[in-house]
């Protein structure tokens, strides 16, 4: 180990820039990876599971049913958090961030192999929740370390918010892939498609595991990392360490993406069940518009991170939350015209304000934990989000909808989760510009 952290310690200034670009490279085709295999469960959740594995429910109860264990990925986040943090912190982001992406991969690819409600009964909907579970304590893990791989390869402090955005840019890689292979098959007719045409997409996740192997495999561990490892610095407990010195820090990372998970998964996997639902337009035509949305969003996430190294990271994040709170009810006036091609652009659109958050979001939630406890107390913060925001926002958006009627219900939900976010971003310590690459003292 000492022999590598030296040669790490002195890399020239060419040679640190050409492990800076493999490690940004891996981390993005990483992550972007990872989220082809969560988004592709999104995407056929509203469209397809409620008719495989609860044909007996009532068209809504189907829907509430199905989209109960999409969110189940999501309550299983932060336990991958936990145990992926622990030994990101303990022997290194390289190797955790194999392990997600095996984790993820083969629990993807045994969807496709799921027998449906009617060779099993309800037993295809317990092993659709199983693999579901550990697909969320995969994908739990992975954030925490593609960001910290990319930015702790970074010397300038004025640029971590560029850099540590492109593991963001996996988010719509891995969306536009999963909508582009359910479009793909999609084609094909509608029993085709239902009876064995939706497996297809889970089973090519196998040949994208692969490449992300074959990539991550190539990489040096971070400098931040082996410094901590070579100065004896390494926390035995790293989740509970982090827990009782920073749980102000955790709370606060949670709550601040509130703005920005929620209505995300409304914008990308509630709106296939209310599009063909409510709006009465077409699968394909949603999948698309959903596409280019994506499309979209790999100029604006880096963008946006740009800006967050010139403005300060809480000022752009602080922007994107209110505009968020705002498009909710734009978003749904446009949807609610009817009117096809306002109906795709509010779609497309419906991205932006999401990456005005989630560009700067990297950098502001892991510049706010010392480093020997930075993979696991950026993970917990950052998945405990998903408890509260993303997995049961489509639950919650279909419930409101069945309740009250109007989609503004939703809109007033989205709203809601943006002012949680204004307050919990206004408390958190703003980082940008500063130097992180040593420990900073932690109140106790």
């Amino acid at each position: 180990m000492a022999s590598s952290e030296t040669d790490i310690v002195l890399l020239s200034e060419s040679e640190h820039q050409i492990q800076l670009r493999r490690a940004v490279l891996a981390a993005t085709i990483g992550t972007a990876i990872e989220w082809y295999d969560f988004f592709l469960y999104s995407t056929v959740t509203g469209l397809v599971f409620a008719k495989l594995f609860f044909p007996r429910s009532d068209p809504l109860v189907g829907t509430l049913e199905a989209f109960a264990i999409y969110a189940v990925g999501f309550v299983a986040r932060p336990v991958g958090a936990a145990i992926f943090g622990h030994y990101g912190d303990r022997i290194g982001r390289k190797s955790t961030l194999i392990a997600t992406l095996l984790v993820m991969g083969l629990a993807t690819f045994a969807v496709a192999l799921v027998p449906t409600y009617a060779s099993v009964g309800v037993w295809g909907a317990v092993i659709l929740t199983i693999l579901r579970f550990i697909q969320g304590v995969g994908v739990g893990g992975e954030w925490g370390g593609s960001v910290l791989l990319s930015m702790e390869w970074a010397r300038s402090n004025h640029s971590r918010g560029f850099i540590a955005s492109w593991p963001q840019f996996g988010v719509p890689c891995g969306l536009f892939l999963a909508n582009l292979a359910v479009l793909a098959f999609s084609q094909m007719s509608g029993e085709d498609f239902l009876a064995w045409g939706w497996r297809v997409p889970f089973l090519l996740s196998l040949l994208l595991v692969a490449v992300g192997l074959y990539i991550r495999l190539g990489i040096l561990e971070t400098p931040i990392f082996t410094r901590l490892v070579a100065e004896r610095r390494i926390e035995r407990t790293p989740i509970l360490e982090v827990i009782k010195k920073q749980p102000k820090a955790i709370v606060l990372s949670a709550f601040a993406r509130m703005a920005e998970q929620a209505p995300f998964y409304i914008f990308t996997a509630f709106i296939f069940s209310y599009g063909t639902g409510t709006l009465h337009v077409s699968r394909d035509f949603l999948l698309t518009a959903v596409l280019v949305a994506s499309v979209l969003s790999f100029v604006s996430i880096p963008l946006f991170g740009h800006l967050s190294d010139r403005i300060g990271r809480k000022t752009m994040y602080l922007i994107g939350a209110v505009v968020t709170g705002v498009f909710g009810f734009i978003y749904f006036g446009m949807v609610n015209t009817g009117v096809t091609w306002i109906i795709f652009f509010a779609i497309v659109l419906s991205l932006v304000p999401h990456d005005m958050m989630y560009g700067p979001q990297a950098a502001l939630i892991a510049e706010s934990f010392t480093g020997r406890l930075r993979y696991s107390g950026s993970s917990l913060g950052y998945q405990l989000a998903s408890v509260i925001a993303g997995g049961p926002a489509p639950l919650i958006a279909t419930w409101l909808f069945g309740t009250y009627h109007t989609p503004y219900a939703i809109a007033i939900y989205i709203a809601c989760c943006a002012v949680i976010s204004i307050i919990a971003t206004a408390l958190m310590t703003d980082y940008t510009g500063k130097d992180i690459s040593r420990e900073y003292e932690l109140a106790a």
